[in-house]
């Protein structure tokens, strides 16, 4: 097959793990930056280019779309989806996913655990958004925020009011959410591939932190899943539409609750974490359901 990535860095190591994993395959791949890539939209043969030339038709194509490039990366994935290519993930799901407010709406429809989460624009709704969420301690989230960048733990009522003050009044969209005190300052990341998760590890905040991101120095170690939590992810996974997943996971006294689904989660910490070659399980899905899709799509024509 002849497979393509989209990505803003080639040297990123989840980036470098998949085409390792696809040339060990026997496949040819090509890594793009989205930004690099624009378009020809028309009815009869839509295009893709790249400094002046067309690029070549893809069997299947892999995103890995920061947050930061979202519209413009969903627009390119998009554009190799019209054009036949197999996605991954497809570009309706990424972009349901990074919709954080929407996301939660979703999972709470289909009855997903989740911390309770309030969300409103107008100051005077302050005192009620906190209690709805069970009071102090509670955590602030910028709904544009990633790997725990705009995430705040407000201690107090008195400092959960004038920090939700203070983002209404940048504009910035928040939501609040209660304080699961019983996790511990530890998150499950779950990978999902299609219906299974393949691998899980658990992501520990470090001294003195609340957030478990390993960017912000957080530690990966090996856990043991309940069937619940893997039922959770799996569900999670396939309610956002993902083939491919990364789903956190906090655990509570009243069972598994997600915070977040990923759809470009990283490699390095879980492969490293579990040492599960996850790259090449990815291209294996790949390699089964591409060959799916493009049966489906000769029957439509």
């Amino acid at each position: 097959m002849r497979i393509a990535i989209l990505s803003r860095n080639s040297r990123l190591y989840s980036t470098q793990r998949l085409v390792e994993a696809a040339k060990e395959r026997g496949h040819e791949v090509d890594v793009l930056d989205p930004l690099s890539c624009y378009m020809n939209i028309n009815a009869r043969e839509p295009s893709i280019h790249k400094k002046g030339t067309e690029l070549p038709r893809y069997d299947a194509v892999i995103p890995r779309i920061g947050a930061s490039v979202t519209f413009y990366g969903t627009a390119v994935l998009r554009q190799f989806e019209m054009m036949g290519t197999y996605p991954l993930n497809e570009s309706v799901a990424i972009s349901r996913s990074r919709d954080k407010l929407r996301s939660l709406q979703l999972l709470s429809r289909k009855g997903i655990g989740l911390p309770t989460t309030g969300f409103a624009s107008q100051p005077q709704d302050i005192p009620d958004l906190i209690e709805m969420v069970g009071g102090a301690p509670l955590v602030i989230k910028l709904l544009e925020g990633t790997q725990g960048i705009g995430v705040v733990l407000a201690e107090t009522r008195q400092a959960a009011e004038s920090v939700i003050e203070a983002f209404m009044g940048l504009q910035s969209n928040i939501m609040v959410q209660e304080y699961i005190k019983e996790a511990g300052g530890a998150d499950i990341r779950c990978l999902v591939i299609g219906d299974k998760v393949i691998a899980a590890m658990k992501r520990q905040a470090k001294s003195g932190e609340f957030r478990s991101n390993l960017h912000r120095g957080g530690s990966a170690s090996l856990v043991k899943l309940t069937p619940a939590e893997r039922a959770t992810a799996v569900k999670a996974a396939k309610t956002m539409g993902l083939n491919v997943a990364g789903v956190d996971i906090l655990r509570s006294n009243h069972g598994p609750l997600v915070m977040e689904v990923n759809s470009s989660p990283g490699l390095e910490g879980i492969e490293t974490a579990t040492e599960k070659d996850v790259a090449g399980q990815i291209i294996s899905f790949i390699e089964k359901t591409a060959k799916v899709h493009k049966t489906r799509t000769k029957g439509r024509g």
